[in-house]
């Protein structure tokens, strides 16, 4: 069992006229700067408001001169590698606190977070303290070749199977409230009993599988972490691989018929701004992306041939032979790839490794697709955002293809 935090409260007074918040903010590890830049903008958000802000981290040197943010230091009960996402062991702390001050809602803040605005802060808290929903996601402002990885797989499949409208089902920022609190930490605490602590953790998903109320606010700009040391085959496999692992634990109640956002949810993803930055009116350079998927062709087709039917092979036939400047994967032609994939992975159709691998150079295909289909060089061009969510409505309409494999798969072999 896991030994109690250890917490040591830097005195700093609660001002006189400021209404308590009720709000808890757990900050990850950050650097001496980054953590005073955070405490800043916080002090910004909630100038009307006493605030409680937890952090592993030392105290810094210099505080904000608000004066309404009470600083706590702790000893995590478990030890987390330090990355580019959040880890079981920072869903803990949370929860236990909460208790302990009765607290409302929490403000989960990931790596770098010292780049979210002031306005940003306080949308994603007030989202959550005004009780409009359980889990609250930031809808962030990213430039047209960032986050493809979400917005080819994690967001349309997410939205598909699950009902639900954030566009980032792995943020690294989260509001949340209490109930919704407790269920993450007992997520988290099966990783972290097993000693995975570099597991990754769902929380739309898990909010939806609870019947739990999800909100997205626009939160802007945001520097996003990267992987450290980690390349692209490696990363994919482990984002993907969790995924699938996750929808795989879900199923009994992704393939129910209902949708499972509200009426509420969907006021919310109305309200959205523009999520992805137009791109630049010139002919993006995908020619390595091409070789590595033509060259992954050649080599990958007999493990491809075991996991996609006939109709995908010949899809991927032709896409091998397109010259660079038409080079167009359709929506649905990805589509299929992923929920192939998806129940590949289920089945064990051949080595999980070896089949997350195999996905990486698809996933560049598409990619090339995408740049070449948003870069603005071409009078038919698409805007990123709008391809986006054309994808996502193509896994929506699919679903069925999906839920009837998974449920009859011997009925579908390829």
């Amino acid at each position: 069992m896991a030994a109690p935090s250890t917490i040591t409260e830097d005195a700093i007074p609660s001002s006189p006229g400021h209404a308590p918040s009720g709000l808890l903010v757990s900050l990850t590890p950050l650097s001496g700067e980054a953590l005073e830049a955070t405490l800043a903008n916080l002090a910004l958000a909630f100038a009307d408001r006493d605030l409680l802000v937890i952090t592993p981290d030392p105290t810094p040197t210099t505080l904000p001169t608000s004066g309404h943010i009470r600083l706590t230091t702790y000893t995590p009960a478990t030890i987390a590698p330090g990355g580019w996402v959040l880890t079981p062991a920072e869903f803990l702390e949370p929860c236990k606190l909460m208790r302990e001050h009765a607290s409302t809602a929490c403000l989960l803040l990931g790596p770098e977070a010292q780049s979210l605005a002031p306005e940003a802060l306080r949308a994603l808290a007030d989202a959550a303290l005004t009780g409009n929903a359980d889990l609250v996601t930031p809808c962030y402002a990213l430039g047209p070749r960032d986050g493809l990885v979400n917005s080819a797989i994690l967001y349309p499949v997410t939205r598909s199977l699950f009902g639900t409208r954030p566009h980032y089902p792995l943020a690294i920022d989260l509001a949340f409230s209490m109930r919704m609190a407790e269920r993450l930490a007992v997520c988290a605490q099966k990783f972290t009993a097993a000693n995975q602590n570099a597991a990754f953790i769902w929380p739309v998903a898990e909010a939806a599988a609870a019947g739990f109320s999800v909100a997205e606010v626009p939160a802007g700009a945001r520097t996003l972490p990267r992987p450290d040391g980690a390349d692209l085959n490696t990363m994919l496999a482990q984002v993907a691989g969790s995924f699938f692992a996750d929808l795989d634990a879900k199923a009994s109640f992704w393939q129910r018929a209902r949708l499972a956002y509200s009426p509420r949810t969907a006021a919310f993803a109305r309200a959205e701004t523009t999520s992805v930055q137009p791109a630049a009116a010139e002919t993006p350079d995908v020619q390595s992306l091409l070789d590595s998927f033509c060259l992954a062709y050649t080599n990958l087709h007999e493990i491809w041939s075991l996991v996609l039917p006939p109709n995908s092979l010949l899809g991927l036939k032709k896409l091998s032979q397109m010259p660079a400047a038409s080079f167009r994967m359709s929506d649905d032609l990805w589509v299929r790839i992923v929920y192939d994939f998806i129940l590949a992975y289920r089945l064990r159709t051949i080595n999980r490794g070896h089949l997350l691998g195999a996905l990486t150079p698809l996933y560049l295909a598409w990619v090339a697709s995408h740049l070449l289909l948003t870069s603005g060089a071409r009078p038919e061009t698409t805007p990123p955002e709008k391809h986006i969510e054309a994808l996502a409505a193509a896994f929506e309409i699919d679903k069925p293809y999906l839920v009837s494999r998974w449920r009859w798969p011997d009925r579908f072999n390829p």
